[in-house]
């Protein structure tokens, strides 16, 4: 099953340490499938297997992240209009910015609307993200893509025995046979192949996903045209522990795939799901072990419990090269108010960075210290890098501090060099108003239009001076 050519000793240019190679993976054909019922055993909790091996973190030199709001994203949420897609595709490649680090982002194909938010896309000349598709596997859906002038499609190449002998009826060595018949017909069109290694994370990876990505490998080498491997977490089991056994292990994929299956860094993309919590982790992890590519969606929608937030990535990558290189990170702001307000898409208000509660306080304690010094209870400066300043929620525990800071952030004063004192006699008149309505009995937070209303009742001088400041910073 394993075989070893001459063991020879070269000098590896990412580590450059010598390295011993020649070790090849062969496809393990059985007659069942091996479905991993020591760790799934469907009736409990799946298990997180550890043999304590590590292997090396390897980030490359280039990261990116790629999209597939218009195809996984779409299945999840109601149907996007032609208008929808456009729009949305303008707002990725300006939070991309100039260097496309938001690459490349997968349509559907199949419909007139589909076809016709490619070609309007595409239309506006954009060099990022390239668009790309997504096709079932037969050569009609290959002169499709070829008619519409797309240069990459993914394709699916499902490699978990729950796949290959439980849902298609195939052996794994049918399967790979008919995979890379496939995938060769795909390049006879001149298109790159993106294969979707679906299920990956449930996988016999060293008896069948190696010897595949290694035939993979064997096909571009041949052809000329490169091929792309996507892991597919499709239930989301991927862990990034240390030392945690495959086929969850994230780590241990990446590395695999890039050492045993020679798949270069750039032609590796991550793709995973939430089901357990741990989509942006596993994403991490998937690029700091030797994958270019995070395919996200926006705002994380998806099957079940959603793919990986496109904004969280973008964070991400802000947090792991210690730059942006030039990303638009306000353009985050305006696709979720986009979201919602033109699309009836309602986000959860506690979600990270889009969410209408991601950087308001309620506690009048904390207020006073936002107050003080945004940096003591704000995770950085929201204002500046997402054109959303940190806010408070006025309610009964607010105290004067709390009301104070809810006028700095609703009305952007602090744009303007203006702090509210909380000891201004607006704002004192504003909080005895508001014990009022508590004492008789209100529970529900405060809303901007009661304290903008009310402070109108109050100052009507100082309420228009603010609105003046707010409409000019607008």
């Amino acid at each position: 099953m394993i075989y070893n050519n001459d063991h020879k000793v070269n000098l590896s240019e990412t580590t450059n340490l010598l390295e011993r190679d020649g070790t090849k993976y062969v496809l393990q054909d059985r007659d069942e499938p091996n479905l991993y019922r020591d760790i799934f055993d469907y009736n409990t909790i799946p298990k997180v297997a550890f043999n304590h091996r590590h292997v090396p973190m390897n980030m490359p030199k280039e990261i990116w992240i790629t999209d597939t709001t218009f195809r996984d994203g779409q299945q999840s949420t109601s149907p996007f209009t032609v208008d929808q897609i456009v729009e949305i595709y303008k707002l990725m490649s300006r939070l991309g910015g100039p260097k496309g680090l938001i690459r490349q982002s997968e349509f559907f194909v199949y419909s007139e609307k589909d076809r016709e938010a490619v070609a309007r896309c595409m239309d506006l000349g954009l060099e990022f993200p390239e668009v790309t598709s997504w096709i079932r596997a037969n050569e009609k859906d290959f002169e499709l893509v070829k008619d519409l002038g797309l240069k990459e499609t993914g394709v699916l190449l499902s490699c978990s025995d729950y796949h290959i002998y439980n849902k298609m009826g195939l052996t794994r060595a049918k399967a790979m046979d008919k995979y890379l018949g496939v995938v060769k017909s795909i390049m006879d069109k001149g298109i790159r192949p993106r294969c979707h290694f679906e299920d990956i994370t449930r996988a016999d990876f060293y008896g069948f996903v190696v010897p595949l990505a290694d035939a993979l490998r064997e096909l571009s080498e041949e052809s000329g045209i490169p091929v792309k491997i996507r892991a597919c977490d499709t239930m989301g089991y991927g862990v990034s522990y240390p030392g945690a056994s495959l086929p969850r292990s994230v780590p241990g994929i990446i590395y695999g795939l890039n050492h045993y299956a020679g798949i270069k860094s750039e032609n590796i993309e991550w793709h995973g799901h939430n089901d357990f919590y741990k989509v942006v982790n596993n994403a991490s992890t998937a690029w700091l072990y030797g994958c270019s590519g995070i395919n996200c969606s926006i705002l994380g929608i998806g099957e079940r419990t959603g793919n990986c937030p496109l904004e969280a990535m973008v964070i991400e990558y802000a947090q792991l090269k210690g730059t942006t290189d030039g990303m638009d990170l306000t353009a985050i702001t305006d696709i979720a108010e986009y979201f919602e307000a033109h699309m009836g898409y309602e986000i959860p208000p506690r979600t990270p960075f889009v969410g209408r509660n991601f950087n308001v306080t309620r506690a009048g304690i904390h207020a006073d210290g936002l107050l003080k010094n945004e940096e003591i209870y704000n995770i950085f400066n929201t204002e500046k890098i997402l054109n959303r300043p940190a806010t408070v929620a006025v309610d009964s525990h607010s105290g004067l501090a709390g009301i104070a800071h809810w006028m700095t952030g609703f009305f952007r004063l602090k744009s303007a060099g203006i702090t509210v004192d909380k000891r201004a006699s607006y704002v004192v008149k504003m909080k005895e108003l508001i014990d009022a309505e508590y004492a008789n009995g209100r529970n529900t937070v405060m809303g901007d239009y009661e304290l903008e209303t009310m402070l109108k009742k109050v100052d009507f001088d100082i309420y228009q001076h603010f609105a003046h400041i707010h409409e000019n910073i607008k």
